[in-house]
């Protein structure tokens, strides 16, 4: 199975919006990757749920979600959450992480855990029921441009083969942080099947969206 592509909102130019989204439908993306900051979980603020209905009507990709949020379930009923989109919540921020990806999935979404860099992968082994997919950040979440983690690329490789040991096979990870062309082919090969695009590969200045949108989409192939 190709990865999918997920690019980034945060890292778009607001003052060519309609004309990157269309350029990221025409590359074929699958999703369009939202980070909901809320200035405690992480120390940034974005994006807010006008702007992202904004984009409903502007996008027919569906969305993907990520809650950098304290206590993500008092905000799911806030944003326009539908039948086939990703949501990610944090399993350092959810006091009832069960109830939340359940709730999650009563909206017709795909529920998602995310873990930071320094939470271990057995911190989901009892959501694993739960949920189709894992967020592994390979940056410390909260802000663009970071480095990447180098442990995080081995950490994918052993959520990948504890998931196919336990079983879940049919549970994908989700890479976000630093995915370069160099970086993704690397993360693609410790098996992660979607990847969150940002300024290290699809939206860099000055640069064509789409044909860098293909690049990528040919490495994670």
């Amino acid at each position: 199975m190709a990865g999918k592509l997920s690019p980034s909102m945060m890292c778009v130019n607001y003052l060519q919006l309609e004309t990157s989204i269309r350029a990221l439908e025409r590359a074929g993306a699958d999703y369009l990757h939202f980070d909901i900051m809320d200035g405690h979980f992480v120390p940034n603020f974005t994006l807010g749920p006008d702007f992202i209905r904004c984009i409903r009507e502007l996008a027919s990709i569906p969305f993907d979600y990520h809650f950098m949020v304290e206590r993500p379930e008092n905000l799911l009923s806030v944003f326009d959450i539908r039948p086939g989109d990703m949501v990610s919540v944090h399993q350092e921020a959810s006091v009832h992480l069960q109830r939340t990806l359940q709730r999650i999935r009563e909206l017709g979404a795909r529920p998602s855990v995310a873990i930071n860099p320094g939470t271990p992968i057995l911190s989901v082994e009892e959501v694993l029921d739960d949920i189709d997919a894992v967020l592994l950040m390979t940056v410390n979440p909260g802000f663009a441009g970071q480095k990447l983690i180098p442990s995080t690329l081995r950490k994918i490789s052993a959520l990948r083969r504890h998931l196919a040991d336990r079983g879940y096979d049919r549970i994908e990870i989700e890479v976000d942080g630093n995915v370069s062309w160099e970086h993704a082919s690397a993360m693609r090969r410790a098996g992660a099947d979607i990847f969150v695009a940002g300024t290290s590969s699809i939206f860099r200045k000055d640069e064509d969206i789409e044909a860098l949108a293909n690049r990528l989409r040919e490495v994670i192939a």
